[in-house]
């Protein structure tokens, strides 16, 4: 045999053995599916994704203008600069570092950038990888980061209780609409649940519906959200979350402020909501009217109807704002879930503070302090005492205190609105 057959030989018996050695391989990965395989590696060059960043929307001659800005990332620049700065100074995952061979990591711009894309667009995890420049795991860990961080930084302030200053702006508001005493409107919205666990969707789902998680809300005209109760599951009603809902804790625990305020010509003392006809009939809720019947009736249906909508206003805004809300939520955690509902409101609200003077709203100084055509004022007496709790509790629930009120609030909008 000459030396080229022998060769030739060879190197067929080499084939063979690969393709052995190969098909034997594959056939073990194959069977154990399950087994972790080593994670690749990518250079992403984030310092690339940075500059661009910075040329597009930060520098001083930026590729986009503020109007493109405010598209896209949901409020102006300098709100959006103020919320970077707090957290790079107060959370560590968003302050740049160095690694061990010198390099920077990613930017707070970058982080925050790539936060605030998801909660705005409700895309994926991974759909900015290409212009931010960071993967997938990253990325879902500056949207936790960042909505942790929004609840620690400014939830105190912009997720608060209204003050005795807020209550007057709102009783004035409310008074000057046809309202006194009116402190917003209450309504529930559902987000739906895909990757709800299995045990758990008879709880979250009604029928055959898609499970969902509620959000009880208050909303004033200019659509502040001032109080978010989020967590109950979607088989509860408004009145089920309801009995649940901390929304009259301060006034049952004697911590809210005392109003007062006159409706034809009859003092109050409980600040009320507008709500839709499930809510109960008590004192503090006012519902508007089924089937009106005389001019009386369809102007106060027609003013309450259309005054009830600011809370329908502030979930629409909320859900057009930040898609993540209005799309269905991925995460299987809950409370990661609730952390990113409680950042949207926290930062709808801040959004509103910043553009409020562009919004349609009444006047804050139209009433003055000594003018006496005010009728609603924020009381400085306080319950002290466990009696008076019981009895504000009472009052509270009071079906005769809500007929009467609602009454005197038919024959005031009438005085107000109805020669007009």
């Amino acid at each position: 045999m000459s030396s080229s057959s022998s060769d030739n030989v060879d190197e067929r018996l080499d084939e063979i053995i690969d393709e052995i050695v190969d098909d034997t391989y594959n056939d073990i990965v194959e069977s154990q599916p399950n087994k972790q395989k080593r994670r690749a590696y990518i250079e992403r060059n984030r310092e690339v994704g940075h500059d661009r960043l910075w040329n597009d929307y930060f520098s001083e001659h930026s590729t986009f203008s503020a109007h493109l800005f405010r598209r896209r990332f949901r409020m102006s620049k300098d709100l959006f600069l103020r919320i970077v700065v707090s957290l790079s100074d107060n959370i560590p995952f968003f302050t740049q570092r160095r690694d061990a061979t010198g390099r920077s990591g990613l930017s707070p711009l970058q982080k925050c950038t790539a936060a605030i894309r998801q909660l705005a667009y409700g895309s994926a995890a991974d759909a900015a990888d290409e212009y931010l420049r960071l993967g997938e795991s990253t990325a879902l860990s500056c949207l936790h980061h960042f909505t942790a961080g929004i609840i620690h930084l400014f939830g105190e302030e912009y997720l608060r209780r209204p003050t005795a200053e807020d209550l007057q702006r709102l009783l004035d508001i409310g008074e000057k609409r046809g309202f006194p005493g009116m402190v917003g409107s209450i309504d529930c919205m559902h987000w739906e649940w895909k990757n709800c666990p299995t045990a758990w969707k008879g709880q979250y789902a009604r029928g055959s519906g898609k499970p969902t998680i509620v959000l009880e809300a208050v909303a004033s005209q200019d659509l502040w959200i001032w109080h978010a109760f989020f967590g109950p599951p979607g088989t509860l009603n408004d009145i089920n979350v309801l009995d649940r809902s901390p929304v009259f804790d301060d006034i049952f625990e004697g911590r809210a402020p005392m109003v007062e305020y006159v409706v034809n010509g009859h003092n109050y003392n409980l600040a009320y909501y507008l709500t839709d006809g499930i809510y109960p009939k008590w004192a503090t809720f006012i519902q508007s009217i089924t089937s009106p019947q005389g001019p009386k009736a369809e102007l106060f249906a027609k003013k309450q109807e259309a005054t009830r909508k600011d809370v329908e206003r502030a979930f629409g805004v909320l859900q057009s704002r930040f898609a993540i809300v209005k799309n269905p939520a991925l995460s299987l955690n809950k409370q990661k879930i609730g952390k990113i509902m409680r950042a949207c409101i926290i930062l709808h609200n801040m959004i509103v503070e910043n553009e409020r003077d562009g919004y349609i709203r009444y006047d804050d100084y139209e009433f003055e302090e000594e003018d006496g055509q005010r009728s609603s004022r924020v009381s400085n007496d306080m319950p002290t005492n466990i009696h008076n709790i019981i009895g504000i509790r009472d009052d509270v629930h009071d079906t005769q205190a809500h007929h009467r009120l609602k009454y005197d609030l038919i024959e005031n909008i009438w005085n107000k609105f109805g020669e007009s």
